[in-house]
């Protein structure tokens, strides 16, 4: 037995008492609700991977001005309740239900659902302000999710609304059909202040398409991602959602397609399926991948190029964040996600190979010191830390990786982070929970939260499992209601066998 924890019913949602523990080499959770039975899955697969990670444990100190209060317990009082420990790192509003694809895999949409969520400006703003005042450190990242964010014809002005509230990033989650109808579109987003766009990418071939998005989606994405260059954007992020035997096979070449693309790819974020809906245990057993499942295959499918040890667990900057500033008498945002929620990876691309940040650096070494360089500041000794600080990059080599990483730790600001980050790709991963797997340690850790209307902010991995629901039917109208005050226009594409759902006019 590896540890106890609490879980919930994948049918009920009831808190279940639920026990992790080896098993030829993987994590498997188990528990049992008394209505209905016995349930086990594999939590991560890989132990060695699991023990390695949990150096880089961090726990957070949540926001000083909670919007619930504790009462039923987690994850019923979402949110952000007291007992919530992590400060948000991404925020996400979901602005629209409505779509115009109808995925197998989807969180949300309109078709399915027979109603639409769709929260006016005034309620978005709401939010926004809601996420600004958070402290001790607002939300400054936000995604405009949905259903399909561009299906709003006033996208433009809710980001807009965004830049104008603070928030430094601003991204666009996107299945990118609107992006590839037309160049102008995304130079109106950026013109906005879109910073990047967050575009689902499942491989470079049609099969996975074909199987997990319904139809051959590949022409189109590259149509979006050329639309995206001829815009002038140089930030887009490929995120794949990974289905063991559907696209788990591709991962080295949806990276090798980023390097091939590089002026306007600065990562790829790999998703490893979340399992929503009643499914049996021989269809999870076949769907189900984790991330050292997935780091093992980019390390084969990239020829040793990019390596599963060159991953580490996001909270691993934790060190750096609290560093600067204690040093700049400032307070950053800690990504203080639970060590086993996502793991990451950046790469130079030099003569269209990739060459890990870990071959320029000493990670360990360097975290190391910046550890020191907090525990001096904190105690008042900034002349010290900041020769620390001196120290801790003499733990990477000359050039660029120093140049760059020296101006983030000096500067401390969103522009400076950005060049770096600009010099290479990004490589994530993020395993979003679901009924099967769920932790409830890993929730009360989550640094993606997604706000919604009533001035309530809930984490991720809740909303999608328990809160999704119940959110959208309190704040929808009937979808048969929604189409009699909107005009439609039902488009039927039959090259791609897609259908366009709703598209107002």
């Amino acid at each position: 037995m590896i540890k106890t924890t609490k879980s919930i019913c994948p049918e009920c949602h009831d808190v279940l008492e639920a026990t992790l523990y080896e098993e030829d080499g993987q994590i498997i959770i188990k528990k049992e609700c008394l209505i209905h039975g016995l349930y086990e899955d594999v939590y991560w697969s890989d132990y060695k991977e699991y023990v390695r990670v949990q150096e880089y444990s961090v726990i957070g100190e949540g926001i000083s001005n909670p919007m619930t209060k504790i009462v039923d317990g987690c994850p019923y009082d979402c949110g952000l309740c007291p007992s919530h420990k992590s400060h948000t790192a991404l925020a996400i509003i979901d602005v629209t239900n409505r779509c115009n694809l109808r995925c197998p895999i989807c969180f949300a949409i309109a078709a399915t659902t027979k109603y639409v969520y769709e929260p006016t400006k005034d309620q978005i703003k709401d939010m926004l302000v809601t996420l600004r005042k958070m402290k001790p450190v607002p939300a400054k990242g936000l995604q405009f999710s949905g259903g399909e964010p561009t299906v709003r014809d006033d996208l433009p002005d809710l980001v807009r609304m965004a830049k104008k509230l603070g928030f430094d990033h601003v991204e666009v989650n996107t299945n990118g059909i609107k992006l590839s109808e037309s160049v102008e579109y995304c130079r109106e987003m950026k013109k906005a202040g879109v910073s990047s766009f967050y575009l689902s990418f499942d491989g470079v071939t049609p099969e996975p398409y074909i199987i997990a998005r319904g139809s051959n989606l590949l022409p189109m994405k590259l149509k979006a991602i050329e639309n995206i260059r001829q815009a002038e954007y140089d930030s887009s992020v490929l995120v794949p959602t990974v289905v063991k035997g559907v696209n788990d096979h591709q991962l080295g070449d949806i990276i090798k397609f980023a390097v091939e693309n590089f002026d306007v790819i600065r990562c790829v974020n790999f998703q490893p399926v979340s399992i929503t809906g009643r499914i049996a245990f021989q269809k999870r057993k076949e769907m189900r991948i984790t991330i050292p499942e997935c780091t093992k295959l980019i390390e084969e499918q990239t020829s040793g190029q990019i390596k599963a040890s060159d991953f580490y667990p996001v909270s691993c900057v934790v060190p750096v964040s609290r560093a600067v500033g204690a040093v700049k008498g400032k307070r950053y945002l800690d990504f203080t996600a639970h060590e086993h929620c996502g793991m990451a990876t950046f790469a130079f691309v030099e003569d269209g190979r990739l060459v890990p940040f870990t071959h320029y650096a000493n990670v360990e070494k360097f975290l190391s010191k910046m550890s020191d360089v907090y525990n001096d500041a904190s105690k008042g000794s900034k002349t010290k830390a900041k020769f620390e600080m001196l120290r801790a990059l003499s733990h990477m080599k000359f050039g660029l990786t120093r140049k760059f990483t020296s101006s983030v730790l000096k500067d401390g600001t969103y522009k400076a982070l950005g060049l770096l980050m600009r010099k290479m790709l990004m490589i994530g991963m993020m395993h979003f929970m679901d009924g099967y797997n769920f932790d409830l340690e890993r929730t009360e850790r989550c640094c993606i939260h997604f706000a919604v209307p009533g001035g309530k902010v809930i984490p991720f991995c809740t909303m999608n499992a328990i809160h999704r629901k119940r959110v959208e039917e309190e704040n929808s109208v009937p979808l048969e209601e929604w189409l009699k005050t909107h005009k439609k226009t039902p488009i039927y594409r039959p090259e791609e066998k897609t259908q366009i759902i709703m598209k107002t006019s």
